[in-house]
């Protein structure tokens, strides 16, 4: 019998909540091939214009065990930096999950940075068993996350 399971994750960074946001979750598909093009080849919206329903695809490289994933952002709170996503295709839906949604939101730390709190809730599909990929997701998370943190870093201006 499938079950229904979840992950959580916290990830601290230097840079204020609002540019990370904006740079590793709403503007990461552009990002991402400049960033990361060892893990993404290419990404780009698929339907809509970034708000509510709107569908976006990341197409990897063979660093990655699945060639792509589109995702459906299902609530979004830009002023809160709050948002959460449906996987819907690609990245093991069908294959060894059967749901899989992501709820992030980067708060403002004391310091002026922020911290990223990530909650994932996936349901595999029946007589599938997870061993390392739970690590593998919280990884890819934090890496996509740093690696947004480095270019802002590096690029004071950016997503201001």
């Amino acid at each position: 019998m499938a079950s229904t399971n979840n992950w959580t994750l916290e990830i601290v960074s230097p840079v204020a909540a609002p540019r990370l946001f904006r740079a590793a979750v709403m503007d990461w598909h552009t990002l991402a091939p400049k960033v990361a093009s060892h893990v993404v080849a290419t990404a780009h919206p698929v339907e809509g214009e970034g708000g509510v329903g709107s569908v976006r695809q990341f197409n990897f490289t063979s660093a990655m065990p699945f060639s792509f994933m589109k995702e459906k952002l299902e609530f979004l709170d830009a002023d809160k930096c709050e948002c959460k996503s449906t996987l819907i295709e690609g990245g093991g839906i069908g294959v060894a999950i059967e749901t899989a949604t992501s709820h992030i939101k980067v708060e403002p730390a004391a310091d002026g940075g922020s911290v990223v709190k990530v909650d994932s809730t996936y349901k595999l599909l029946p007589g599938v068993e997870v061993k390392d990929e739970i690590a593998k997701a919280k990884e890819s998370v934090t890496a996509i996350f740093k690696a947004a943190e480095a270019y802002l870093v590096a690029n004071p201006d950016a997503y201001n």
